[in-house]
């Protein structure tokens, strides 16, 4: 660690060892060798918060409500039911700490209980996308090869019957598990000694290898993360005294960006709307009946807020801020945002599964007017700018690969040594694989993707995996997948396909091919033929080229 003397205090870069030091207040984090699980860890600063006579949490404040339905837990029936769920579990089935559950379920108001329950336990809980193909799933639990298993009847057919033991969240056996055991004492629970370096939880990421991968995270992992939502939280700058937070969520569950953003609902004690499908005028109609305060969202509904009339129909006053991650939102959006909504300030983040979802992220109103940043790095992180090329350091204003390390940065993938150490090296620094830099002032930019993973809504899709199932039809001799700009989603997966002689194949044909074999964010949804693809010496697939070609309509 350098120095304090030598860092710049403007913007944390040291320049003695090139490396950029978080300018947050430290915040504290329980010793590392304190047995602590991330669920006791968000529930002692829930009871915290609800004993506090400052904050407007208490007990029977609404933790979770079905926007569409209105059905609704209060944080006291949370707290029964995690207990009663992690008691029943215990009771019925032979778990032990560190054995995987494999989650395959839309979000619905189980979800948080159940999640939080194995928390508890020790069990680390796996949750997956539940429009997820067939193959997917199967390479999901060849990773992770759990002991138990949630579902709902929607679901279930996509896991085998071999599993020991599959439990549907619709069905009136876990619904009893929800209530046996609700109003036993609270010293009644399971005993499992969990240390902070266990896992907790296994997310799914895609690599350019096509390859699914299990991000492992650690209770550490998660508690150091929610430690810096809850010791620092963004400023609103309103007349009026701050209201109850209340979020909506349109996230999926099983993603990083929905996963952590709920572990961090419950430790501040706040309010959480739950979208079970999303509908875009369902959801304004959300935000004006439950009264949210703020949002987390992605690039693409922040474009849609901006371009739709439909938001003249509701009253959207009491919204006070959206948290943007997911991918890099533009200053042109952003800007068309807050002239729209000059009463919303957008605070943007970045992160990636392999950092628990956050690493840098913009704090009050100030920071939220640096349209185009993704603010400053986090508490208690390091950053480096590094050129790809020569792997030299870089100071502000240069761009390179965005290395990081800190207390939120992944144990490693599972069961892939090998990834493993090509993603972290040996003093503990995490590449990112994105271009990006650091202004003067110490705020990041995100510029590219090294990683060359297309960002469809804030979901990844890896082109090699489009191209190998593209490679696999008879009637195509080469293919190649890039990324192509669409203003709605972020990006769109575009194939190149170099036809078979006497191959007629046409562009729905390869779309429907595709479309039968992949979850619906991965569809190709444009295809452009050509007469071979470009590569290098070393064969690989010479991308940028087929951008520009995309973009120009220019000759290869």
């Amino acid at each position: 660690m350098a120095a304090a003397a030598s860092i710049d205090l403007k913007n944390g870069y040291c320049a003695k060892t090139k490396t950029y030091h978080s300018l947050r207040p430290q915040v504290p984090l329980p010793p590392p060798t304190q047995p602590l699980t991330v669920a006791e860890y968000c529930l002692s600063l829930l009871h915290s918060t609800i004993n506090d006579p400052s904050t407007t949490t208490t007990n029977d404040t609404v933790f979770i409500t079905n926007a569409s339905t209105g059905h609704h837990i209060t944080y006291s029936t949370f707290l029964q039911q995690v207990r009663s769920l992690s008691l029943s579990l215990v009771t019925h089935f032979s778990l032990s700490k560190n054995d995987v559950a494999f989650i395959l379920s839309p979000p619905s108001l189980h979800v948080p209980v159940l999640y939080f329950s194995l928390f508890s336990l020790g069990v680390i809980l796996s949750p997956a996308n539940p429009l997820g193909s067939n193959s997917e799933v199967t390479r999901q639990l060849q990773l992770t090869r759990p002991s138990i298993a949630f579902a709902t009847k929607e679901t279930a057919h996509k896991l085998p019957s071999s599993l020991p033991n599959i439990i549907l969240l619709d069905s009136p056996e876990f619904l009893s598990f929800l209530t046996d055991h609700a109003h036993k004492n609270d010293d009644v629970k399971p005993r499992v000694e969990v240390i902070q370096s266990d896992p907790a939880a296994i997310l799914y990421s895609s690599g350019t290898t096509g390859k699914i991968k299990g991000v492992v995270l650690s209770h550490r992992n998660m508690i150091a993360l929610i430690s810096g939502f809850y010791h620092i939280k963004p400023e609103i700058d309103i007349n009026e005294p701050n209201p109850h937070p209340v979020s909506l969520f349109t996230l999926p569950l099983f993603h990083v960006f929905g996963f952590f953003m709920l572990v961090r609902t419950v430790a501040m004690g706040e309010t959480l709307v739950l979208m079970e499908r999303f509908e875009f005028e369902a959801m304004l109609r959300a935000l004006e009946k439950y009264k949210v305060t703020s949002m987390p969202v992605s690039p693409p509904l922040i474009v849609a807020l901006v371009k739709s009339d439909l938001t003249r129909k509701y009253d959207l006053s009491s919204l006070l801020y959206v948290g943007c991650g997911g991918a890099p939102l533009g200053k042109e959006v952003a800007d068309k945002f807050q002239q729209k909504f000059p009463h919303v300030k957008i605070l943007q983040g970045y992160g990636m599964t392999e950092t628990t979802g956050g690493c840098a992220r913009t704090v009050g109103p100030d920071e939220s007017k640096r349209h185009g940043s993704v603010g400053r790095i986090a508490e208690n992180m390091e950053a480096k700018i590094v050129d790809p090329v020569t792997g030299e350091a870089l100071p502000p204003g240069k761009k390179g690969e965005l290395w990081l390390r800190g207390p939120t940065v992944m144990k490693g993938y599972a069961g892939d040594d090998k990834a493993t150490a090509e993603t972290i090296d040996s003093e503990g620094w995490l590449k990112t694989g994105d271009l990006c830099y650091f202004d003067s002032d110490g705020f990041l930019y995100i510029l590219d993707r090294l990683k060359e993973l297309i960002k469809y809504k804030a979901y990844q899709v890896p082109p090699a995996e489009l191209e190998e199932l593209l490679q696999s039809n008879s009637e195509i001799a080469d293919a190649a997948v890039i990324p192509y700009p669409d203003e709605d989603a972020g990006q769109i997966p575009m194939a190149y396909v170099v036809r078979k002689p006497g191959s007629n194949i046409d562009e729905a044909q390869i779309m429907d091919y595709i479309g039968k074999q992949v979850a619906p964010y991965k569809k190709i949804r444009r295809v452009a033929f050509i007469n071979a693809i470009p590569k290098s010496q070393a064969g690989k697939i010479l991308r940028r080229e087929l951008v520009n070609h995309a973009l120009s309509g220019s000759k290869i």
